[in-house]
């Protein structure tokens, strides 16, 4: 393959994956580690991508930009899938179970049909209807309010659905998440709802894959304190795993490629 195909080829998969690292792409373009490093910072140079540690990472956009939820749920689906299935054992018949917005709480809603009695508050449509149209026994309880890009429900309606809610566990999606801001997202009244809702949660686990560090919207979710543990995979950059390893009681890194990480069997989990 000619630099320039070769070079078109990793842009795409940037722009496609957010974070990639070199070994990734020179095994799936068959060259060696320096051919990818030395077209990385060509592509760093005319401004295509960002090069960061041991890989390559989609330019900053606007901490305003809002991408909807069709164009976010055609990202990263094999890491979600993982991250999905691994956060599974943590929610128990009976329990009542917050999902924030988001394409990976979405797919962790299709997971949690066959348990029984659960109770799920959430001010996703999208997660609602996953429960609504299965026909699933579970109590749902989706909140009111202004519908977002993202299709979630915002503002003083949704904040208010949430003052007396008290939820075991919430499964927080993210925008970005960014050493400085913590965790973010685009839009500022989305911030608001997700604030309420964990306030009104016991714990907090993040679900976010790897293409979300690095990346920083407008308004902060939540602190590094504020949360008891994150589910990521291992396409999230070494110093992103020392950093977060530092600052959260737990960090899982699932393995979407690996030996038993099919639908049908537990992903391959890595806890620190």
């Amino acid at each position: 393959m000619l630099a320039e195909a070769r070079r078109n080829v990793i842009a795409t998969t940037v722009k496609r994956e957010r974070v990639v690292r070199v070994a990734d792409l020179a095994e799936s373009l068959g060259v060696s580690l320096m051919t990818v490093r030395r077209d990385i910072d060509t592509l760093h140079d005319a401004g295509e991508l960002e090069k960061i540690h041991g890989g390559a990472k989609a330019r900053s956009e606007s901490s305003l930009y809002e991408p909807g939820f069709e164009l976010k749920s055609t990202q990263a689906g094999p890491e979600k899938e993982a991250i999905a299935r691994a956060a599974l054992p943590l929610v128990h018949d009976g329990m009542a179970v917050g999902l924030s917005a988001g394409t990976t709480t979405w797919t962790l809603a299709k997971h949690l049909l066959p348990l029984k009695q659960l109770t799920i508050v959430t001010n996703s449509v999208r997660t609602a209807s996953v429960f609504y149209d299965s026909g699933s026994t579970h109590t749902v309880l989706l909140t009111g309010g202004e519908r977002t890009p993202s299709d979630a429900l915002v503002g003083p309606m949704a904040i208010q659905s949430m003052r007396h809610l008290h939820l075991d566990l919430l499964f927080m999606g993210v925008h970005g998440v960014d050493p400085h801001a913590g965790f973010t997202t685009p839009n500022m009244l989305e911030a608001e709802m997700d604030r309420a809702l964990i306030a009104a949660s016991r714990r907090v686990v993040v679900l976010a894959d790897h293409s979300k560090w690095g990346t920083m919207g407008i308004s902060s979710i939540a602190s590094f304190e504020q949360v008891e543990e994150m589910i990521s995979d291992v396409g999230l950059p070494a110093d992103a795993q020392s950093f977060l390893q530092d600052r959260l009681p737990k960090l899982h890194l699932v393995d979407p490629a690996a030996p038993g990480s099919s639908a049908k069997t537990e992903p391959v989990v890595r806890a620190y």
